[in-house]
C-alpha cells in the first residue's frame, strides 16, 4: 500500500489526496507537518518538505513529480490532458498554483491563522493588506481571462484545476475570500472545483482535522 506523509490541510498535500482518490489508489496518510526536526522523515525527504509519497521502496517527493508518477503508471482516468499544448498549459498552471499563489495564500494564512492561533503573536496586517490589495490581483486579473465561465479548464476535472484552487482553502481559513464582483469567472471556478465529489469529500475530511467540520 501507499503512504503519504504531509498534513492535510497542506495545499500540496490537498492535491495528492485528489489525485490519489480519483485514481482509485489504496493509501495511508500520516499526518506530518512540513519542516520538522524529525530526522526520521529527513531521512525520506531531506528539504522537510510535504508531501512524500512512498510506493514499495520507492520515495517520491514534491507534488507535481507525485501526480505526474500517479500519471504515469495509472494513466486512466487522466489527471492530465492529452494534446501536447494543453498539456504544457496544464502544466504552467499546476506550477502558477504551486508557486507565486501558493506563496501568497501562505502568506495570509501564517499572518491571520498560525501566528495568532499557534504562535500567539499579533499578524502583520500590513503585510497581509499588502498581499491583498497589491500582489495578489495581477494575479487574480490574469487568472479572470484564462477560466472558463462553466466546467474545467480542459473540459474534465484535472490536476491543474486543483493547483489553482487549492491556496484559496488555506487563504480562506485565515478570513480571505475572493472578490465575486471582481473576479466572477474565476470565483465562479474556484466554486465549482471545491463542489467536484472528490475535492469536496477530501475538503470535508480536512475540515473535521481541522475542527471546523
Amino acid at each position: 500500500m501507499m503512504v503519504l506523509h504531509g498534513a492535510s490541510a497542506s495545499p500540496f498535500v490537498r492535491k495528492v489526496l485528489v489525485a490519489l482518490k480519483i485514481k482509485g489508489l489504496s493509501y495511508e496518510q500520516l499526518q506530518q507537518m512540513p519542516f520538522t526536526k524529525d530526522e526520521e522523515y529527513r531521512r525520506l525527504n531531506p528539504l522537510g518538505k510535504i508531501p512524500t509519497l512512498q510506493v514499495g521502496a520507492l520515495t517520491i517527493c514534491d507534488s507535481t513529480v507525485i501526480c505526474e508518477y500517479l500519471e504515469d503508471s495509472q494513466p486512466e482516468p487522466p489527471l492530465y490532458p492529452r494534446d501536447s499544448g494543453d498539456r504544457a498549459m496544464a502544466r504552467w498552471y499546476e506550477e502558477l498554483g504551486g508557486t507565486r499563489i501558493a506563496e501568497l495564500a501562505a502568506g495570509i494564512f501564517f499572518q491571520r491563522f498560525m501566528r495568532p492561533m499557534v504562535l500567539k503573536q499579533e499578524p502583520d496586517e500590513e503585510l497581509v493588506e499588502k498581499i491583498i490589495n497589491k500582489q495578489l490581483p495581477p494575479l487574480l486579473d490574469y487568472l479572470e481571462t484564462r477560466v472558463p465561465e462553466s466546467d474545467y479548464l480542459f473540459g474534465d476535472f484535472m490536476i491543474a484545476d486543483m493547483s489553482l484552487m487549492s491556496p484559496f482553502v488555506n487563504a480562506a481559513y485565515a478570513g480571505y475570500e475572493l472578490d465575486a464582483a471582481r473576479w466572477p469567472c474565476f470565483s465562479g471556478f474556484v466554486e465549482r472545483v471545491k463542489a467536484h465529489p472528490v475535492v469536496h469529500d477530501v475538503l470535508q475530511d480536512e475540515a473535521a482535522i481541522m475542527g471546523r467540520g
